[in-house]
């Protein structure tokens, strides 16, 4: 009987669940999407947004900051916002400012790979202007030439910030 029940509620969970999806971003930033929720993308906005990414932290195994802008992009993607109507910018400080280390550099200082370094390509491909804080850098001794080639140097995460919030951009965390 107990065995039925499961049945019984558990069949209907198999019918409804949506899968994980990564339309635009592949592999990176997985949505579940249903068109029968609240407050959906909009096709007449244009999206403008500027994020502040300092954390270390990872999520699917690349820097959350990074992951949070390709999960972003593939929410829109979802309601079939072309990439003319996304502008994104990030600024990468702090804590995440290793994340910008090509693959030798970041081999040579931690023994691995850099696990963002395709994701960094995807996100620029897309045309994600990505910013690294230059004092960031330099307080990390960390020279240009070690700076993954997708990602621009900035005279400070703040600067980008001001200048894109002032024109426009809203501010992601």
């Amino acid at each position: 009987m107990k065995k039925i029940i499961c049945l019984i509620f558990l069949i209907p969970a198999i019918f409804y669940s949506q899968d994980w999806v990564t339309p635009v971003i592949k592999g990176y930033g997985k949505i579940k999407y249903s068109k029968n929720i609240a407050v959906q993308p909009d096709e007449n906005l244009h999206y403008k947004a500027v994020y502040k990414i300092t954390t270390s932290e990872k999520r699917e195994g690349i820097n959350k900051g990074l992951n949070g802008i390709a999960h972003a992009i593939n929410m829109l993607g979802c309601k079939n916002i072309k990439k003319e109507s996304v502008d994104i910018v990030a600024t990468i400080q702090g804590q995440a400012t290793t994340v910008v280390l090509s693959d030798d550099a970041y081999e040579k200082k931690f023994g691995t790979k850099n696990p963002n370094t395709k994701v960094i390509e995807l996100l620029s491909q897309y045309g994600v202007k990505l910013f690294v804080c230059s004092q960031a850098t330099a307080y990390r001794e960390i020279k240009s030439s070690d700076i993954n080639q997708n990602i621009t140097e900035a005279l400070s995460g703040s600067s980008v910030l001001l200048n894109y919030q002032l024109n426009g951009y809203a501010l992601m965390q």
